[in-house]
């Protein structure tokens, strides 16, 4: 089932998508105002029961679609997770090598946007890059989560949008300066429950400038899969209900190119991903 965050009628609400119309269930179970509440009553195993008797009334074209998880405690992010970008990396002339260890980072809640949102670039920059991402939704609470085991606190999957404003990055050894400006994390449009996806299948995606292709790839290419994902981060953090891990992008990101190419005010930015959809983003000029 898909299942997302939403604005309508000046009501912030979650749902459940079915067809091109949303079953409005904040509404209908006022108990669970937020789709990180219900998650967290582990209500999933439930949804199909609790949505059968709420009419899908709203149309999906006149929503506002919000980040899937509103305020995520935890939004870990991994770094150069695809082999693909690894070795662009290194190309580009970055003195790089493969880690032993998911090498991660953290964003804000604050940062993030919501499909068919804007991208914001900031005054400061005119490096805003874009990063196609497959975004893992945690359902179930866990601390030193073995591999093995790591699909059963999986909720669903997202797509994810980690635009990045490059020189930010490069400030200092860490990079999360370059990954937290507001509005630039896009993350929708909708979340797939983990029982429509299995395990470990390697999904397609890709991810388009205004209409030209520029990563294309299959998520096994991932140097740690997002089952090490979850272990590696569960060993740090206890992952709760709504955190979100965002697997690393792939290659074929601007700030590789030779001249850089970086997204402008006008251009749509599009991340397909195989089984979950299209999360599309305009980007505009900071006001």
């Amino acid at each position: 089932m898909k299942l997302l965050s939403f604005e309508y009628a000046g009501r912030t609400s979650w749902g459940a998508v079915i067809g091109d119309k949303v079953c409005d269930l904040g509404r209908a179970l006022p108990q669970y105002p937020t789709l990180q509440k219900y998650i967290a009553a582990d209500r999933l195993g439930q949804i199909q029961a609790d949505a059968a008797g709420v009419i899908a009334d709203i149309p999906l074209a006149s929503i506002r679609y919000l980040p899937v998880i509103l305020e995520s405690e935890k939004i870990i992010c991994a770094i150069r997770n695809y082999h693909d970008h690894h070795r662009e990396v290194v190309a580009a002339g970055l003195d790089r090598e493969l880690s032993a260890f998911p090498p991660i980072f953290l964003r804000v809640w604050r940062s993030q946007t919501g499909h068919e949102s804007p991208i914001v670039r900031p005054h400061c920059s005119d490096s805003l890059d874009w990063e196609g991402e497959l975004a893992v939704v945690i359902g179930k609470p866990g601390r030193n989560i073995p591999a093995a085991r790591a699909h059963e606190h999986i909720a669903g999957y997202s797509i994810y949008n980690d635009a990045s404003i490059r020189e930010w990055q490069f400030h200092a050894k860490s990079i999360a300066a370059g990954k937290n400006f507001e509005d630039t994390g896009a993350f929708g449009p909708w979340m797939v429950t983990a029982d429509e996806i299995a395990p470990d299948r390697a999904l397609k995606l890709e991810t388009r400038l205004n209409g030209k292709v520029m990563q294309s790839t299959r998520t096994d290419d991932m140097i740690f899969s997002v089952a090490q994902q979850i272990e590696y981060a569960s060993t740090i953090f206890t992952l709760v209900p709504g955190d979100v891990i965002v697997t690393g992008t792939p290659g074929g990101v601007g700030w590789s190119k030779k001249p850089p190419h970086y997204m402008v005010p006008g251009d749509v930015v599009e991340v397909e991903i195989e089984a979950i959809g299209v999360l599309r983003n305009r980007v505009v000029q900071a006001p």
